[in-house]
């Protein structure tokens, strides 16, 4: 596939590297050369991958059982799609610190409505879009936080965002190791654990191109088995393969097609989807840890934010509109596939129990297959994005300047060495122990997320306010977030929301747990002492926006890029109906 306008090189800009003027050393010279591999084809399938893992394959139907075929396709339009594992699929521990902390792949407490996060997900990636795109830093938003509000800030939403990996990192060799066990039971889950992570810490010493491809192609397996599904899916219901028509009725049977006795009860349920399904789509803001290393950010993160969003929500509409077609939300395989330990709902998934409905064989066995690859790219997705956190903190200051260097193929060897050693820390805390101490990890990063959303609307906000004060024109910005300023509020407004009805879950739970109480903010207090403390410890205060660095570390593109990228472009348009869909799918 070719990649438009990517081939190219950079040098730095005499204004963003103001320590050159003055005979100090740059930052390629005191920390090592971050290689910039990635193109824009794996820029949006690393994306898109970040998004699509086991919830959407095993506990899709969880949505459809709780708000009914109708609630849950409301309820993904405000907020969005995929799906949050829950540590109960692992362990008998709280499912809430799980949601929060893999906001990746792995298994959910019950999948997520599909239309209504989208719009908070289409904002906020917008958001994160326009300023990776302009200063393509590999710290993203902790980097933008402490340069465009306080340093205190950058400090706190590093931290978080690379324990959180550290800790998904952990769940995911767990969960692929548990899937094995649906082919060979007797098999000891630490082992294949084990494996993988030596797989995974392998993967990344290759480099970042070995990521972005292999990302690619495990993301394109999990695209493929959603299109297959929702094709297969649809000839089900119109009684194509199967035998039956079944049509719309199951949209029709009591209770459907919201479930809930009263107009009350029914919004209660969709909203309480709704903080399921924010969840799921934690990942997509990868997207702006991978612009440091990407060959053309100016162009590949726009498209990349332009092309996976649609993408995403068109599948997981799709994919729910599917399942509450063709099964009923009073079907108790739904409820069962997302409670099941991972390795044994793969028969009673959503996606199987259909594929069979076609009689289609082996589908058991094809989705524990799929399952696998996607924890192993939730692996990859959380070693990248925990060493580059922790590398872009080194070179700020913000951690120890050795986690900032890189070798000669721009991997992060210290920070990777921490990563892996944390992690393999909390892996025998979980297998060795009775999985207390992992679950309280988990919980630490409870709502590690939710800040990091709610924080890049408030630094994009900065961030434009800086941007006018310093008179700078907005045909500058390589991309320019839509419906701004507006869409920086209402993400804050829906962020606020999901915080509330989440306590409002923990609260009015029953039976009553003060640990689920606890579990669901223990987050907050570790992200606010953490500014705090970095506050206090180095006297920073709000950045005027008159000093605001808007330069440093931004790239000039020269040989005559933009032709190339317009010539590009004009063949691009040339292209067959065929090649043309498959561009839009991979």
């Amino acid at each position: 596939m070719a990649d438009y306008g990517e081939k190219h090189e950079y040098e730095e800009d005499p204004v963003a590297h103001p320590h050159h003027q003055s005979g100090g050393l740059t930052e390629n010279e005191q920390f090592g050369e971050v290689k910039r591999d990635l193109k824009s084809r794996h820029l949006q399938m690393i994306a898109i991958g970040g998004t699509i893992g086991t919830g959407i394959f095993l506990s899709s139907g969880g949505s459809v059982a709780g708000a009914g075929p109708l609630g849950a396709l409301i309820s993904y339009t405000i907020v969005g799609a995929s799906t949050a594992p829950c540590y109960q699929s692992l362990t008998n521990a709280s499912c809430f610190g799980y949601f929060c902390a893999c906001v990746q792949k792995s298994k959910c407490l019950t999948q997520q409505p599909y239309l209504s996060l989208g719009t908070m997900v289409f904002f906020i990636v917008t958001s994160l879009g326009e300023m990776a795109s302009y200063l393509p830093l590999p710290g993203a938003f902790s980097t933008f936080g402490a340069r465009f509000v306080d340093p205190a800030l950058g400090f706190g939403l590093g931290i978080g965002y690379a324990f959180q990996w550290i800790i998904t990192v952990t769940i995911e060799v767990t969960a692929a190791g548990m899937i094995l066990q649906y082919w060979w039971p007797n098999l000891q889950m630490w082992i294949p654990a084990l494996i993988f992570i030596v797989i995974l810490v392998g993967i990344t010493l290759l480099g970042v191109k070995a990521f972005g491809e292999l990302e690619y192609w495990f993301a394109l397996i999990k695209v493929l088995t959603c299109v297959i599904f929702i094709i297969v899916g649809i000839l089900v219901d119109v009684g194509a393969v199967g035998g039956e028509f079944i049509g719309g009725k199951n949209w029709h049977i009591e209770g459907a097609p919201i479930v809930g006795d009263t107009a009350r009860d029914k919004t209660v349920n969709i909203f309480t989807t709704c903080v399921w399904a924010f969840f799921s789509f934690g990942g997509t803001e990868l997207v702006g840890i991978t612009a440091g290393e990407s060959a053309n950010p100016g162009k590949a993160v726009p498209r990349a934010i332009r092309h996976t969003f649609w993408r995403i929500l068109l599948f997981y509409i799709l994919t729910i509109m599917v399942i509450g077609l063709v099964l009923p939300w009073t079907d108790q395989s739904l409820l069962d596939s997302t409670f099941a330990d991972v390795n044994q709902a793969a028969p009673i998934a959503p996606f199987t129990t259909i594929f069979k409905m076609a009689k289609l064989p082996g589908a058991d066995h094809a989705i524990n297959a799929v399952l696998l690859t996607a924890v192993l790219s939730a692996g990859q997705s959380a070693f990248y994005a925990s060493t580059r956190t922790l590398m872009a903190m080194g070179r700020e200051g913000k951690m120890p300047a050795i986690f900032g260097r890189v070798n000669s193929r721009g991997v992060p060897l210290y920070s990777l060495a921490v990563v892996t050693l944390i992690a393999s820390i909390a892996f025998v805390a979980d297998i060795v122990g009775s999985g207390v101490v992992f679950k309280w990890l988990v919980n630490l990063t409870g709502m590690s997320a939710l800040l990091t959303w709610l924080s890049i609307s408030i630094i994009h906000l900065r961030f434009r306010a800086a941007f006018k004060a310093q008179g700078r024109s907005i045909k500058d910005l390589p991309y320019v977030a839509p419906f701004f300023p507006y869409s920086c509020y209402l993400s804050i407004l829906l962020a606020l929301m999901i915080l509330f009805l989440q306590g409002y879950q923990a609260v009015t739970a029953d039976p009553f747990s003060v640990e689920g109480v606890v579990a669901v903010f223990v987050g907050a207090p570790v992200f606010f002492l953490s500014i705090l403390i970095w506050k206090v410890y180095h006297k920073t205060k709000i950045v005027p926006l008159l000093e605001v660095d808007l330069d440093s570390g931004r790239p000039t593109i020269v040989q005559g890029i933009s032709h190339h990228v317009e010539v590009k472009g004009e063949e691009e348009e040339k292209l067959p109906v065929w090649k043309k869909i498959l561009r839009f799918v991979a």
